[in-house]
């Protein structure tokens, strides 16, 4: 049985020691993104944000293959892809803000959030980019 106050406690310590900006809002992106480190993501890759390989921008130990859902012109699909394996969480955490940092100056969104004064600023700004889910920000508040 999962217990979801012991996977934000480990998702927060693990994003504290990553130095991630609003360590408990990144908990709960975690928790959602990996299904409360249920997924097959989390669990054979260390993965709890849904990081995909792109570019040599993320710095993980391999790569796992597998599809996924996403939400595109206006439906969801299944699409295969490729994803970051971590060596644990706390490395997912500093992969995550790896790739917020390199793409800030590509993405506003991204540089916004880094600035951002909130935790719920910082949440909706992020999700406008990393995410197809509509709904993510909302989502990942409700468990804030």
């Amino acid at each position: 049985m999962i217990v979801q106050s012991e996977v934000l406690a480990k998702a927060c310590a693990a994003a504290r020691a990553a130095e991630h900006v609003f360590p408990e809002m990144a908990a709960c992106e975690a928790a959602l993104e990996s299904g409360w480190g249920q997924s097959r993501l989390a669990e054979e890759a260390n993965n709890l944000f849904g990081q995909k390989q792109d570019a040599g921008r993320n710095e993980g130990v391999g790569t796992l293959a597998m599809p996924t859902r996403e939400f595109l012109r206006g439906e969801w699909v299944t699409v295969e892809a490729e994803w970051v394996k971590f060596a644990d969480w706390q490395a997912s955490f500093a992969g995550r803000m790896q790739i917020l940092r390199a793409l800030s100056a590509e993405y506003a969104s991204y540089a916004a959030a880094l600035r951002a004064r909130t935790p719920e600023q910082f949440v909706q700004l992020v999700s406008e980019r990393w995410s197809t889910d509509p709904r993510r920000a909302a989502k990942v508040v409700e468990i804030y």
